[in-house]
């Protein structure tokens, strides 16, 4: 049988559906192979979310072609989904897959592979019109990669249009995966020993949304996407063996008191919440079509910091937006510094073609948004440390998952339930706490991970 090798870019949702086509791969009989091997078959997910992508995505077809030019080059996913005469024109590119045919990879290699004059497209099927479609591509993971923690795809596009996003044109509208068959794979991988799940997809705050049936007990309800996604969190958290539940970004808007009030009744659920901002001012908001004001935020962040016991609140910030003035900038500063956040992820401004952002005036020059990201750098590094420091001598859960050496000694990894790394010195291998164990440690110091080129925090067991 052939060997293929896979490589995978972009987001998490990217990463669960790459596993997924391993796992059909595996399960028709192709030996898959590290990519930096020669392979029969190159399979790259690619990611278009920003110029840059596009170019990282161009750039791992091109090397898989150099590795084996008798090889069948497959590019599937979002740059393919939004590249059009860039998929055609590229002589690298054998085989185009879109979205929504992720689910068919092996059914399309092997009508590939049978046809005597090969199209990239199979005569236009490959590629299906993502904007008009409501089918929510149904995928089923039994094992992952990561032995402790499982990523899981709950929903499928996007209906916000922020000016800078590409991405409702790569995954089109919001199309959720029922309820059930979250509950099933969900069972499944606790079955098989994980212990962490993270409810992920491209704007999982949009759950349920698009369902237009509503259950007899539930049927006096008006709901919204807060409330559908808040009804899963709460059946996933029956799951048993099941012993933490992450959420992947949430929305700002759907973080009601009542919403916090309920997730805070979740003794599983990871008191972690990524809350994407993008900027602290609103008129930078505006202009990026966020659907929020800093007001409504902040209200969010209380919420939650009223119903947690100081909860990890992590954030996406992006600098250098076209139009921003050094005022609105230190309005964006001065917005973080109130806030306190445990870890924002700094971006500076890239243009996408085709959004409406790439065509603003007042496109902000490259020098001045270095300066303006290296400064919230120094912030969000400042206000991570004081945010850990915070566990030193204090009892917390941790879920151990790796073994690694840091500082020339041996050490287990693992995160406690609000993300926080934390390392325990081991004196040999098999020593405990083994991977995929959750142990109770008190944090006494840092430690340099020159790897990650970070700090994280030094524990000993209890």
């Amino acid at each position: 049988m052939k060997n293929v090798a896979l490589h995978n870019l972009g987001c998490k949702v990217n990463s669960y559906e790459m596993e997924v086509m391993r796992q059909m791969l595996q399960e028709k009989g192709y030996n898959i192979v590290p990519f930096d091997q020669a392979a029969d078959i190159y399979i790259i997910n690619t990611c278009t979310v920003t110029n840059i992508a596009d170019r990282k995505s161009r750039q791992m077809l091109h090397r898989a072609k150099q590795k084996n030019p008798h090889a069948i080059v497959v590019a599937v996913g979002c740059y393919v989904q939004t590249g059009g005469e860039k998929i055609e024109m590229d002589h690298s590119i054998d085989l185009a897959v879109g979205n929504n045919r992720k689910k068919d990879i092996v059914d399309i290699l092997e009508a590939y592979l049978a046809e005597k004059e090969r199209d990239k497209t199979l005569h236009d099927t490959t590629v299906i019109d993502i904007n008009h479609t409501h089918e929510y591509e149904e995928m089923t993971l039994r094992r992952t990669a990561e032995h402790t923690r499982a990523y899981i795809k709950i929903q499928d596009g996007c209906n916000q249009f922020c000016s800078y996003c590409v991405i409702p044109f790569a995954r089109g509208r919001v199309r959720s995966r029922r309820e059930e068959d979250i509950l099933e794979e969900v069972r499944g991988l606790s079955a098989c020993g994980y212990k962490e799940v993270v409810l992920t997809g491209i704007h999982i705050s949009s759950y349920g949304i698009d369902f237009q049936e509503k259950t007899a007990q539930k049927k006096a309800a008006d709901y919204n996407g807060s409330s559908r996604l808040i009804d899963l969190v709460e059946q996933v958290h029956q799951v048993e063996g099941i012993e933490r539940v992450r959420l992947g970004s949430l929305e700002p808007r759907i973080v009601t008191q009542e919403a916090a009030r309920r997730l805070a009744a979740l003794p599983k659920l990871c008191p972690h919440f990524h809350l994407s901002l993008q900027s602290g001012c609103d008129a930078t908001l505006k202009r990026m079509n966020r659907h929020y004001t800093t007001r409504e935020y902040a209200e969010s962040v209380e919420a939650l910091r009223r119903a947690f016991d100081h909860p990890a609140i992590t954030t996406d910030v992006i600098v250098g937006f076209p139009g921003e003035t050094e005022e609105e900038f230190l309005t964006t500063r001065a917005f973080l510094e109130r806030i306190g956040f445990y870890e924002m992820h700094i971006f500076k401004y890239s243009q996408r073609a085709g959004t409406r952002a790439a065509d603003m005036p007042d496109q902000v020059p490259p020098q001045i948004m270095t300066a303006r990201s290296n400064g919230l750098l120094a912030l969000e590094k400042q206000q991570s440390r004081a945010f850990r420091s915070r566990l030193l001598g204090r009892q917390t859960q941790v879920l151990f998952e790796e073994t690694r050496k840091i500082e020339g000694s041996l050490y287990r990894i693992g995160h406690t339930g609000d993300y926080v790394k934390i390392a325990v010195p081991l004196e040999t291998e098999d020593a405990a706490p083994l991977p995929n164990t959750l142990c109770t440690v008190q944090p006494k110091g840092f430690l340099t991970d020159e790897i990650l080129r970070s700090e994280i925090l030094r524990s000993e067991t209890l």
